[in-house]
């Protein structure tokens, strides 16, 4: 039996500090269970990240390391290679040396491939490494984006064909625990090959639509809907099938809105799926949501606050007791910006309570209750049986009716710090939108401490972005001052094959943070209405979220465009400029 630590790279993980002795057995003991590799198994225990195994494999391999985020391929290079071999071999083309081809893999010892390669391409070929996931996003982007090519979809091969695919979900194919290979129902392979390029390319969600004559795949990147694939009609049936069975709810049922969940693994990910599966005129549309936990993981300082607001939050979500509010629409942010701050909070000195409809991200160290209406379980119920549980901060995932408020309240007032959202458009609004659920305004003005409204504004491609200058139209529709013009940094993404030619690449949070002083709660008393309330939130200090967006454009981190799409330009906001 090999001894793990006299393995080459294992020695360099450990002499560089990132790994142990006893982490190295551990994950040798996971390996030989699963009957994986090490390098795995250091990956999936997460001692290690891939790229920090594949740094070592070729130190001690004496291989060149490529970060492919940080390396252009000209589309010259990617010509040399078909899509069918770069895909089918996980491999990519690098550089052309001399009539020798330099090509990324995975596996240092994967003799075969290169061989295989050499016969293909008919000529020399020296190899250099990078993680496979690395790879196989790099070739999504690159071969996507390739001009002049027809940049066929990886679904292609499924839309041309005659299979009755009705026919292909089998016994076999249904536990939704097997592994997908090319020996699986063309279906299987087909829905399988859907989740792994929407993470690949770091979709939030997959749309499956169905229409008169054909069925719709759309993707979210970045908050904004790309349209991927056409597939014929006929294979609505069976692929809603194939992901009612990931997702363990009734594939008989057609008539009724549905919902479940698929815990499946991309590479050395972990992914869990959030699925949605609703009848409409056409047959049954499913959205399944990608919750990644690494894009959870986000620290208060990197959510995009500006420094005064971030100096702000900080001291907020310190207090003792009170009610702090995370207001914006579905989809921008509340729960990553919640979370970021209850991962900042969770010490083992304190007791950390949410309730959820549904737990969509599983934190370590805090207890998680979801809502559960079919036995009565709702918000109100868990809040109140939450206080027994001797908490020090409590999470409520929506205010959504009166009793809850209540009992929200109530928790803040008997020395609570409650967080919660709410869906309203800006900050001020939340005042009014709690006193409407009929909560008395005395009431809300002695517990709620803050509210913040949020949007997510996607940023420039840092790979294409370069500097522009912005019209007068749009300078004057702004208002910008010459100090502002003069200070700026305004800049603009060209469109890359590391953006899918969008210039745009990643999101960050736009933010208004209210903070409720002793004047905003005597005007809460006074049952003063929301412009008057905002007017004088913005006289105490509160920026909008329209002028902390053109601040993050004076920057360079956006665009007037972006911010325009997810904020509107208030009275408030002239007077302000004024």
């Amino acid at each position: 039996m090999a001894d793990p630590l006299k393995n080459g790279f294992v020695k360099i993980l450990i002499k560089s500090g990132v790994v142990t002795q006893d982490q190295i057995i551990d994950a040798d003991n996971l390996a030989r269970q699963t009957k994986s590799g090490l390098s795995g198994a250091l990956v999936k225990l997460g001692y290690a990240t891939d790229r920090e195994v594949m740094k070592a494999m070729a130190t001690h391999n004496h291989m060149e390391y490529i970060d492919l985020d940080h390396v252009d391929i000209p589309e010259s290079i990617i010509e040399l290679m078909p899509e069918s071999v770069a895909r089918e071999n996980a491999v990519l083309p690098l550089a052309e040396i001399d009539n020798r081809l330099k090509v990324v893999i995975s596996d240092p010892s994967d003799v075969d491939t290169l061989e295989k390669l050499r016969f293909i391409l008919n000529r020399d070929v020296s190899p250099a490494l990078a993680p496979r996931a690395n790879i196989l996003e790099s070739i999504n982007r690159l071969y996507g984006q390739v001009e002049g090519e027809s940049a066929d979809s990886i679904l292609q091969e499924f839309t041309d064909t005659a299979i009755d695919f009705t026919e292909t979900v089998d016994d076999q194919a249904v536990s939704g625990e097997e592994m997908v290979d090319e020996t699986s129902a063309p279906i299987v392979r087909l829905v399988q090959l859907m989740i792994n390029e929407a993470v690949q390319l770091r979709a939030s969600d997959i749309h499956v639509e169905p229409f008169e004559d054909r069925v719709r795949i759309r993707y979210r990147i970045d908050g904004v809907l790309h349209e991927r694939d056409t597939l014929p009609r006929r294979q609505l049936g069976a692929i809603l099938s194939r992901i009612k069975i990931l997702s363990r709810i009734d594939i008989a049922e057609r008539r009724r809105p549905q919902d479940g969940r698929i815990k499946i693994s991309v590479g050395e990910k972990e992914l869990d799926l959030r699925v949605s599966i609703i009848p409409t005129n056409h047959g049954q549309s499913a959205v399944m949501r990608l919750l990644d936990k690494d894009n959870i993981r986000v620290g208060v300082r990197q959510l995009g606050f500006s420094e005064r607001d971030y100096k702000r939050f900080e001291g907020l979500i310190r207090r003792p007791n009170g009610i702090i509010l995370v207001t914006g629409p579905t989809g921008s942010g509340k729960t990553t910006t919640l979370y970021a701050a209850l991962a900042q909070l969770n010490r083992p000195d304190r007791k950390i309570l949410t309730a959820e409809d549904p737990v969509e991200y599983y934190l370590p160290g805090i207890n998680q209750v979801e809502v559960r209406h079919n036995i009565g379980l709702d918000f109100a119920r868990i809040i109140r049986s939450m206080l027994r549980q001797a908490p020090n901060i409590i999470l409520v995932g929506e205010m959504r009716d009166a009793e809850t408020v209540s009992m929200g309240i109530q928790a803040s007032l008997t020395g609570h710090l409650v967080f919660s959202t709410l869906h309203t458009n800006d900050a001020p609004s939340a005042i009014t939108r709690m006193i409407d659920m009929g909560v008395p305004g005395y009431l809300v003005a002695s517990s709620v401490v803050a509210i913040m409204a949020q949007r997510l504004v996607r940023t420039i491609c840092p790979k294409c972005r370069a500097r522009f200058s912005p019209s007068q139209a749009i300078i004057d529709e702004v208002g910008l001052t010459k100090e502002q013009i003069a200070s700026a940094t305004f800049m603009r993404g060209k469109g890359c094959n590391s953006c899918q030619k969008t210039g745009f690449r990643g999101r960050i949070g736009i933010y208004e943070m209210m903070l409720v002083d002793s004047k905003i709660r005597e005007m809460i008393f006074k049952n003063e209405s929301t412009p008057v309330i905002r007017t004088m939130a913005i006289e105490r200090g509160m920026t909008t979220l329209f002028q902390d967006g053109i601040d993050k454009v004076l920057k360079g981190i956006t665009t007037f465009e972006e911010v325009y799409r997810v904020a509107k330009k208030t009275e408030q906001d002239e007077v302000h400029e004024g």
